[in-house]
């Protein structure tokens, strides 16, 4: 008895279905966030975000300190707003840029406390990374 093709092709197209969607659901590294962070926010934060390889005077927070600043828990929602601009509040356009339509990309869920969130992967990295270079304790 012959198979028909479709039903011989279709668990291939299955498994590369299966294959694309685990690429773009997968988090980023820090790695890769490390690298965005490097390009575009180093003048002022620091290369590695270690504010003493700052290129300017600007008064830039220290990154490395955003979970002791909040209490002990990395505050992943405000970091990303801050970042891509939504977050502005305190601190104005005029010294830290909006970074929005530099971070466009793939959307991949993120856990945002508790929902996973459709979030540009370069957004994502930059968190990851920012979350990753905290201090334990």
């Amino acid at each position: 008895m012959k198979m028909p093709r479709t039903l011989i092709a279709l668990p291939i197209v299955a498994g590369l279905v299966m294959a694309c969607t685990e690429v773009v659901e997968s988090m980023p590294t820090p790695e890769e966030g490390q690298a965005i962070f490097n390009r575009n926010c180093a003048v002022c934060h620091g290369a590695n975000a270690d504010i003493a390889a700052r290129e300017t005077s600007i008064k830039a927070p220290d990154l490395r300190r955003i979970t002791a600043r909040h209490g002990g828990d990395f505050p992943r929602a405000k970091v990303m707003s801050q970042i891509d601009g939504y977050g502005r509040g305190k601190v104005g356009a005029d010294v830290m840029p909006e970074f929005g339509t530099l971070l466009e990309g793939e959307l991949i869920p993120v856990e945002v406390e508790g929902t996973l969130t459709p979030t540009p992967r370069p957004l994502a990295a930059l968190m990851t990374y920012l979350e990753s270079i905290q201090p334990e304790g």
